[in-house]
């Protein structure tokens, strides 16, 4: 190589880690300002990653069909459409009208591409555009270890957004910083370009290679298996972590993160880590795999650890597989378009087919499945091989191995079930996990003790609760609802939340539990509101749940609630809970997401507005802002009282509500209530906020037994559309498992 190409190198990899990292800085910016509009929901962080697939995808096609032309006239053309994109920054939503109820699968997906749509399309194509362009030069070398850099470049933007961006730049500042990155860019694409404007004249149909290296269809379809079940991984991890192991706040840039760098490691020159993960990949997927149809949330970091280990193993180990099938630097476009296809279908199953066709996650333990028919088994474990062994010997040895997996897997039901399983089930799982890995050179052996281990670690439970039609799953989330007789209830959970309960005894059908006893704030505030404002009290509620708080409903008053799914709105009306027909059956419900409803109310609307529409853990971020407490004042009366319900595991909320109190100019008081019975009610904490400190003093009063407190010091700036972050806020101590 001359000195003139190694000089031209690190600007082709500079080039492609600015171009990667501005692709993936801007999917969290774009998904942060359509939060007031989108809500929190996993499944928002899916359809919004499908539209970038989608996007990276026509990226790519666009670079492949580019790439048939000379490079210079690439390189005016892709130049010329790079200056003209820049009249759609810097970055704003587009106008859409809000989705009709059921439609938000397609509507999320419009108003990203319309607001994203032309900058990402000629962002995505510069990788593979660049890669083309440097391996346009016989003495360049081979291209392919740029792929890594692009993925180097896309994880550090990613990481970027919720460490440095959004915690230190309002949105306005972001997209700017956006728009200042993108003009980099395109002059970094055009000092590429001079680098290859001489002797680099050549099409990628003139290049001898090509014909010499025919693409068959087989190639292609392992091509495409090998990216999509990666691509659904990350997402469908992402999913089953956050609704039913653990709502831990940022997990869903994680599997996404990983996912990223295991392109990094499968596509190095260096290829001594690719092959070590790979070596480990079958055990991997055998331990960590086993959990793939656990659906009992447990809060075990332990269980988020091998969810996210299992993601990056099996990524490394099918892209390092994707690296090793690759065709020659002629077909390099070709190979990242059917790449980018097998991603956007991935993408397509876990975010549009399987939330219509599953009422739980079960995308996940199928491509868990799925990677064990694929994953690459290294010959270093094939025990046939051992000298002097006999071929009907390694059979027989291999049937006792099947049947002793079966006979753990049988006790492993029973210890799975227990409360707390402990050191045995780490024992059980172990041992058929030596046993799998003794399968490994059978693969249907080895897949078959994988299928074991899913439904002794609790899969038997999940297909259960499927056969009794115990859970719905709608575009907001997967909800599950229980019998549990010998306790007399029926509990709604929310991923691993549990969202409110009911008596089964008809007697005490309509007495309130969990976050809404007669103690918790809540509870005071609505026993309190004939006192406060007459008979006819007027009442709204954000978030249905089980309903549970129609039964604080008085004759005269008038019940509101504001309800973004319409499969909660069917538990409440079916009869699977009823709270709203026993106590308020005339309630008036109002199907969409509240903050856009609540600012089509007349104005002093309510006297009492509840707030209590946290989706599992996840943070309403949208409904906790400065303007979101504006349209809240605004539809509530003068003297009219606020509540806001900020009870979560993970994130110090308190802060927050004082910050937003303090810059409204509110009188607030918090409600701890901690009951002693922990079966029927749950510990909560409830905000009280109002124009009148008056009134706050009069609620106090109703009960002296339970009393109120005022808040903690705010936090130094409420939180607002432009600029809000939750890192200050995360309860670390419990992320590590702390109680």
């Amino acid at each position: 190589m001359t000195p003139r190409h190694h000089a031209a190198r690190p600007l082709f990899v500079l080039t492609i880690l600015v171009g990667s990292f501005l692709l993936f800085l801007v999917q969290p910016l774009v998904a942060r300002m359509a939060l007031p509009r989108l809500g929190g929901a996993p499944n928002v962080w899916n359809s919004a990653m499908l539209v970038y697939q989608s996007l990276l995808l026509a990226g790519y096609a666009y670079a492949h069909m580019l790439s048939r032309r000379p490079v210079r006239a690439q390189a005016k053309i892709h130049l010329s459409l790079l200056v003209v994109a820049l009249v759609s920054l810097p970055i704003a939503l587009v106008e859409l009208p809000p989705p009709r109820p059921g439609w938000e699968v397609l509507w999320v997906p419009a108003l990203l591409a319309l607001t994203i749509g032309p900058v990402f399309f000629l962002v995505s194509a510069q990788a593979p555009l660049m890669q083309r362009w440097y391996a346009a030069d016989p003495q360049a070398g081979e291209p392919w270890a740029l792929y890594a850099a692009s993925n180097l470049g896309s994880f550090a933007g990613l990481m970027a957004y919720p460490l440095l961006a959004e915690p230190l730049l309002r949105l306005r500042g972001q997209s700017m910083a956006w728009t200042a990155g993108y003009v980099l860019l395109i002059v970094l694409v055009a000092l590429a370009a001079r680098a290859r404007w001489n002797g680099a004249g050549e099409t990628a149909e003139s290049a001898p290679v090509e014909a010499d290296e025919p693409v068959g269809w087989r190639r292609v379809v392992l091509w495409l298996v090998l990216s999509a079940v990666p691509s659904g991984l990350m997402l469908s991890t992402t999913t089953h972590l956050t609704t039913d192991i653990f709502a831990m706040p940022l997990l869903w840039v994680i599997p996404l993160g990983l996912y990223l760098l295991s392109f990094v490691v499968a596509f190095s020159d260096r290829r001594d880590l690719a092959w070590a993960v790979g070596l480990i990949a079958p055990l991997t997927l055998l331990v960590a795999g086993g959990l793939a149809m656990v659906s009992r949330g447990s809060g075990n970091l332990a269980m988020v650890v091998a969810s996210v280990v299992l993601l990056f193993v099996v990524a490394v180990a099918l892209h390092a597989r994707l690296y090793d099938t690759r065709p020659g630097a002629s077909r390099l476009t070709l190979f990242y378009l059917v790449t980018s296809i097998g991603g956007a279908l991935g993408g397509a199953f876990t975010a549009l087919v399987a939330p219509a066709l599953f009422d739980w996650v079960w995308e996940h333990p199928l491509l868990v499945l799925l990677a064990a028919l694929v994953l690459p088994l290294p010959a270093a474990w094939d025990w046939r091989r051992l000298p002097g062994l006999e071929p009907g010997m390694a059979r027989l040895g291999a049937g006792v191995a099947l049947a002793i997996a079966a006979f753990l897997a049988w006790h492993l039901v029973d210890v799975s079930a227990l409360e707390k399983p402990g050191a045995p089930r780490v024992w059980l799982t172990l041992g058929m996990a030596a046993c799998g890995m003794a399968l490994l050179p059978w693969r249907w052996m080895y897949v078959s003790v994988l299928v074991l281990l899913m439904l002794g670690q609790g899969g038997l439970e999940t297909i259960n609760k499927t056969i009794e039609h115990s859970r719905i799953r709608s575009y907001f989330g997967i909800y599950t609802v229980r019998d549990h007789p010998s306790l007399g209830l029926r509990t709604l959970a929310h991923g691993t939340t549990l969202h409110g309960q009911q008596s089964l005894d008809p007697a005490r059908a309509r007495e309130p539990m969990t976050y809404y006893g007669r103690s918790s704030g809540v509870g005071i505030a609505l026993a309190a509101a004939p006192a406060l404002y007459g008979d006819a009290a007027r009442i709204g509620v954000v978030g249905l749940g089980t309903g549970t708080l129609a039964c604080y409903s008085r004759p005269g008053q008038a019940l509101t609630y504001f309800e973004i799914d319409p499969a909660v709105v069917r538990l409440s009306q079916d009869g699977t809970f009823t709270y709203l027909s026993r106590c308020a059956p005339r309630t008036a419900m109002v199907l969409g997401d509240a903050r856009i409803k609540l600012a089509q109310v007349a104005p002093g609307a309510f006297d009492v507005l509840v707030i209590d529409a946290f989706s599992s853990d996840a943070i309403p971020l949208h409904l906790l802002t400065d303007e979101a407490f504006g349209v809240y004042l605004r539809a509530l009366a003068p003297d009219g009282v606020l509540l806001v319900h900020i009870s979560n595991r993970y994130i110090e909320l308190e802060p927050v509500l004082a910050a937003a109190a303090r810059q409204r100019g509110l009188a607030a008081s918090l409600r701890d209530d901690n009951p002693a019975d922990q079966v029927l009610l749950a510990p909560s904490s409830w905000v009280a906020l109002s124009r009148d400190p008056a009134r706050l003093k009069t609620l106090a009063a109703q009960r002296p037994d339970a009393p109120w407190r005022a808040l903690k010091p705010p936090a130094p700036e409420a939180w607002t559309d432009d600029h809000a972050s939750i890192l200050p806020h995360i309860r670390w101590r419990k992320l590590m498992g702390e109680p």
